[in-house]
């Protein structure tokens, strides 16, 4: 992580296979350089159970970067092995670090069916088996015949798992079986009595087998592919204490600090603070309670009380290990955890992650570039959903992170609508900058800049004329009805 440093999360559930994702990533590294971006989280690049059709997560064989012929492609939805490798070359020659997204948590689509003992439980109680253990067969052994042992002879058996949720002789749905001798993981969230068991094949960290092998294959990776850290896929699901010991293994393989991000979807600041106390501080989460301000906000009509928009985050409870975000790949539109921020809030909401000094922001793609595709939703109705192309304005915001966001901070959050903050600049960066939103009427509000006698433009370019801050240093900034205007002093 670099000073002022911005990740953009490069993909949305919906990029298609002829994209070919890891060449638009080439092309692309030199330009998004330019506009400010420091760091990429990458999609899932193995191969996954749905093959080319995959966005990633089901995740089948860690090893196979799009190099062997394994759930009929060869290559992955994003490219093949070459052009991937080539795209973290490219990224890290215009100093754009790379972040792997790791999916750890289940593994999807066996070759083969083991019979196994197994404790039925309903899929929504952990707690209370719904009938006694019984026989099932299961698809639970990973072979990989068409690596043939390439990086890793490792195969994966019934033993290696903890749970999952299909049995082949009764086909039950609804249900998630424990299998003989093992038992849910602890240190992980409690939804559901027990929410170790997500989807798939559930790998049981209890097991020294499972622990070795994924420490093997992160060390592997990191020596194929030279990332500089990565995203954390379903944390909640994991054993917190494995991460420890696994972040501790990769950074002895390492040359360089590596950055750790993780998941941890739930919408409770306590719960945050559990986990990144739980892993020692190791590793940084992603602000799901500021999304959902944001999402919330963005719905109340203006009637959002505006001086709250920070409560309950860790954007200002725990800025150190706090990655702020406006939308992912699951909250967008149509997808399982639907909480979308509405297009017109999104100014509002990337001006406060990518010009205050508290988290890490990351950028999403179709916030950025747009997006257009259609899905079924909840209801099983198809929509077709368009996402507004934000750039034009998320560059002016990386402009002026750039050159203007530095130095001491003075919050003016005293407006039920209407809230600024300035940044007086440091010695490297002596220009001040004011930054203004509101979610109702047009606003103004005074502020001090330090500044006396200095004029601030509007760089949104909302408002034209300029502004003059007064002898003391103070100026009476404002902005138009549900906009942001982030004013920049100049010459």
């Amino acid at each position: 992580m670099t000073l002022n440093g911005v990740i953009m999360q490069y993909f949305h559930w919906y990029i298609t296979p002829e994209q070919v994702l890891w060449e638009e990533l080439k092309n692309q590294a030199s330009d998004l350089a330019k506009a400010g971006i420091t760091a990429l989280w990458l999609p899932p690049a193995y191969k996954a159970m749905g093959g080319i059709n995959d966005v990633g997560y089901g995740v089948y064989d860690l090893y196979d970067l799009g190099e062997f012929n394994q759930r009929d492609t060869v290559r992955t939805k994003y490219g093949d092995r070459t052009q991937y490798l080539e795209a973290i070359q490219s990224l890290q020659a215009q100093q754009i670090q790379v972040y792997a997204d790791a999916v750890l948590n289940h593994k999807m689509g066996a070759e083969g069916l083991e019979t196994v003992r197994a404790t039925p439980f309903w899929s929504g109680d952990r707690l209370h088996p719904k009938g006694p253990r019984r026989e099932i067969r299961a698809f639970t052994h990973f072979a990989f015949p068409g690596r043939q042992g390439k990086y890793s002879p490792f195969e994966w058996h019934w033993w290696h798992f903890d749970a999952t949720d299909w049995d082949d002789l009764t086909k039950e749905k609804d249900t998630v079986y424990l299998l003989e001798g093992k038992q849910f993981d602890d240190y992980l969230a409690l939804e559901k009595g027990n929410f170790d068991y997500l989807m798939g094949c559930d790998l049981d960290y209890q097991h020294e087998e499972v622990r070795e092998q994924i420490k093997h294959w992160g060390e592997w990776y990191l020596h194929t592919t030279g990332v500089n850290g990565f995203r954390l896929d379903a944390i909640k699901h994991i054993s917190a204490w494995f991460f420890c010991e696994w972040i501790d293994h990769l950074q002895t393989q390492s040359n360089q600090p590596l950055f750790f991000v993780g998941e941890y979807w739930y919408n409770n600041i306590n719960a945050l603070h559990w986990y990144v106390d739980a892993v020692g501080g190791k590793m940084s989460v992603f602000d799901v309670p500021l999304h959902y301000n944001f999402h919330y906000a963005s719905r109340s009509g203006g009637h959002y009380d505006m001086r709250k928009i920070l409560d309950g985050t860790m954007m200002q409870q725990r800025p150190t290990h706090a990655v702020t975000f406006v939308e992912n790949h699951d909250s967008q539109p149509l997808q399982c955890l639907e909480s979308p921020v509405e297009d017109w809030f999104k100014p509002l909401a990337y001006a406060i992650i990518l010009l205050r000094r508290e988290g890490y922001p990351c950028i999403f793609y179709a916030d950025y570039y747009g997006a257009k595709y259609a899905d079924k939703g909840r209801d099983g109705r198809e929509y077709t959903i368009t996402l507004v192309a934000h750039r034009w304005l998320i560059d002016k915001f990386l402009y002026a992170r750039h050159h203007y966001a530095y130095g001491e901070q003075y919050d003016y959050f005293d407006h039920y609508n209407t809230i600024g903050w300035t940044r007086l600049g440091d010695a490297t960066h002596p220009k001040a900058m004011a930054v203004i939103m509101t979610d109702g009427a047009p606003g103004w509000k005074w502020m001090e800049v330090g500044k006396p006698n200095a004029k601030f433009i509007d760089l949104t370019e909302h408002i034209q004329e300029p502004i003059y801050s007064n002898e003391a240093g103070w100026g009476q900034f404002c902005c138009k009805g549900g906009s942001v205007s982030v004013w920049v002093e100049v010459d």
